[in-house]
């Protein structure tokens, strides 16, 4: 089993450059360069030349590439589409979606501006109706990549407020990843708005954890280790995963279908499980190799 660990998945505003910049140097697994929410209409020209221009650079190692594009019922989605698909993107993230349909529309956006067929799609699940639709969202094109919480949009739409334990969104969180297991996709929650709650951030990573999600959306280089702490298997949970998969292949080799391990009882159910947690945490131990490549290779081009 391989994956790509995105526990901590950063938004960068595509009309700021030194951010864009700073993103290459910055203990994340994955980015997404925006032109979305954070740009203000009047910069959307210059965030899709700066973002095209960081594209074209590149220099990000190790670190997933996404870039959130307008709407396409937007007057800058399609322009946001042909002006960056073909500059080595990894994904391309499309907002406020409400139907299979609009997935559909961005899939045939893409391939018609020339994006690579590996290039992936990811969604923003933001809206009422596109929470109800998620399922089928989620099931209906094979690019389809990741799920993407949009709290906020959806704190707007639904009249909700922010509160702890995020008691409004619990039903949207749980339909989300749902779906996301259902058709095999990654789910990444929502973004925590108060930069100066360490203790808020920390207790919303844990819960999305818990919930199932694969990591979360951040709005601030500060919140990254927080995320990558919360959504990394500890030690732990890593050995007992692996005393799991050792008891169960001696069991199966003696022809059992059951077997204790810690006094507890395992079943095929949990070797799947710690199959999955002993695969993640190699992934993250072979991003951090990656990022010590990264980190010298960029001292050793510094005169």
């Amino acid at each position: 089993m391989t994956m790509r660990p995105r526990r901590s998945v950063l938004y960068m505003p595509g009309s700021n450059a030194r951010a864009l910049d700073k993103a290459r140097s910055l203990d994340v697994d994955a980015l997404i360069l925006d032109l979305e929410d954070s740009v203000a209409p009047e910069a959307k020209g210059l965030g899709r030349e700066q973002i095209a221009a960081a594209l074209t650079e590149g220099g990000y190692g190790h670190r997933e590439v996404v870039v959130r594009v307008n709407a396409l019922s937007t007057p800058w989605g399609h322009d946001d589409v042909r002006a960056l698909a073909k500059l080595g993107a990894d994904a391309f993230l499309f907002p406020k979606i409400d139907s299979p349909a609009q997935v559909i529309e961005a899939v045939t956006a893409l391939d018609a501006a020339g994006a690579p067929s590996g290039t992936g799609v990811w969604i923003m699940a933001e809206t009422p109706l596109g929470i109800l639709n998620i399922a089928a969202i989620a099931a209906c094109s094979p690019r389809l990549r990741c799920i993407v919480l949009g709290t906020s949009d959806l704190a707007k739409d639904l009249r909700a407020r922010h509160s702890p334990g995020r008691i409004a969104f619990v039903t949207s969180l749980g339909l989300c990843v749902l779906a996301a297991r259902a058709s095999g996709l990654d789910a990444l929650d929502g973004v925590h708005l108060d930069l100066d709650d360490e203790a808020g951030l920390a207790a919303v990573c844990e819960q999305g954890r818990d919930m199932g999600f694969d990591g979360k959306t951040l709005i601030h280089p500060r919140q990254i280790a927080a995320a990558n702490r919360a959504f990394a298997p500890s030690a732990a949970e890593i050995g007992e995963a692996r005393a799991i998969i050792h008891g169960w292949t001696q069991a199966a080799a003696e022809g059992k279908g059951v077997c204790r391990v810690n006094g507890k009882l395992v079943e095929h159910l949990h070797v799947i499980e710690a199959t999955r947690i002993v695969a993640l945490a190699e992934a993250i131990a072979a991003r951090d190799a990656l990022a010590a490549n990264d980190a010298q290779g960029a001292d050793e081009t510094v005169p």
